[in-house]
């Protein structure tokens, strides 16, 4: 395997000079520059980033902590994430924790392992044993669309009771008044969220006594096991809200499964919107975060913290929700 001395002699110049391109650090002239990165890529040299960061006390690596990496909504904020710290010379690393603490925790002793600069992390539970230990590691996070109780940190997310709350108001003001809500593990930030906004949607609108609420997963097999329990209910709902995505999907399945045509005999509206690629015929209203611009917001504060850039006080950016009004949420029959 060439090392930085082989590249050097090849090169003909200083070992330090062929430092300073790979680390884009300290003057080089355009030919000597040249020479070098000839010299790296004749001898197929790969610089030892660990070695380097041992040094600097800097990988030039980011951890990206999801809770399911196959839900769109994920794939899009790692998109984000993706494309800022490209741009700004670092990598990513991807971790998914399948919504599980330990999984979390686990990875979060890896990465100390790995001497990453920063995570980026969306939280499986409301346990902050995870940021501790990265704090006490001196790892900067940011936490990504879901807070953890109790515990201040750096957070980039939406305002999912906001964005519950004007989902829920919308469908009442289609005429709708028996609405059940089927969301995600309690505890979850996110889930007591879109909760509370369609409690508060129900009780504006005097319809407290009708609330029913199914907390589950944020799974398409959950999203269908609570749908028909909700489906069970006498009277049953002409309304249901899945509070994400796959929870929505599995509602539908459900519907189809039970003969229930949407909207005609159940209208139903999620939270999280699936990229047009993958509908072919979007019909489903959302309340529909800006799941790029997350990723984007979040790794440039991030990247701020590592440069000493940032304000010292924590810092909380709440993006909206759009609402996207399509047929699924259709006005109830007779």
């Amino acid at each position: 395997m060439p090392t930085i001395i082989d590249v050097a002699k090849l090169a003909e110049v200083a070992p330090i000079t062929v430092s300073r391109v790979i680390n884009n650090s300290g003057y080089v002239s355009d030919v000597t520059r040249k020479k070098v990165e000839e010299a790296i890529k004749e001898l197929g040299y790969i610089p030892n980033k660990l070695a380097s960061g041992l040094r600097s006390k800097r990988t030039n690596t980011l951890a990206l902590v999801v809770t399911d990496i196959a839900n769109p909504f994920f794939t899009l904020i790692a998109r984000g994430v993706e494309d800022v710290a490209s741009a700004s010379g670092y990598t990513v690393i991807y971790c998914n924790t399948d919504e599980s603490e330990q999984k979390e925790i686990n990875y979060s002793n890896t990465l100390v392992q790995q001497q990453v600069d920063g995570v980026l992390l969306v939280p499986a539970c409301n346990s902050p044993e995870s940021v501790k230990f990265l704090d006490r590691n001196k790892i900067p996070v940011v936490l990504i669309d879901r807070s953890v109780p109790n515990f201040e940190k750096d957070i980039v997310k939406c305002d999912s009771e906001e964005g519950a709350y004007k989902l829920i108001k919308l469908i009442i003001e289609l005429g709708h008044s028996n609405i059940a809500s089927i969301t995600g593990p309690k505890g979850v930030s996110t889930s007591e969220d879109r909760v509370a906004g369609y409690r508060r949607a129900m009780k504006e609108a005097g319809l407290e006594s009708l609330v029913n609420i199914y907390y589950g997963t944020y799974t398409q097999a959950s999203g269908y096991e609570l749908a028909n329990q909700a489906l069970a209910l006498d009277p049953q709902p002409s309304a249901l809200f899945g509070a994400n995505n796959f929870l929505s999907i599995g509602i539908l399945k459900a519907l189809r499964d039970a003969g229930k045509r949407v909207p005609e005999d159940m209208a139903v509206v999620g939270f999280d919107d699936l990229p047009v690629s993958m509908m072919v015929d979007p019909f489903l209203t959302v309340a529909s975060q800006p799941a790029y611009e997350m990723g984007k917001q979040a790794t440039e504060l991030l990247l701020s913290r590592l440069l000493g850039k940032a304000p010292q006080e924590i810092q909380r950016i709440i993006l909206q929700t759009e609402i996207i009004e399509r047929r699924s949420s259709g006005s109830p029959v007779g």
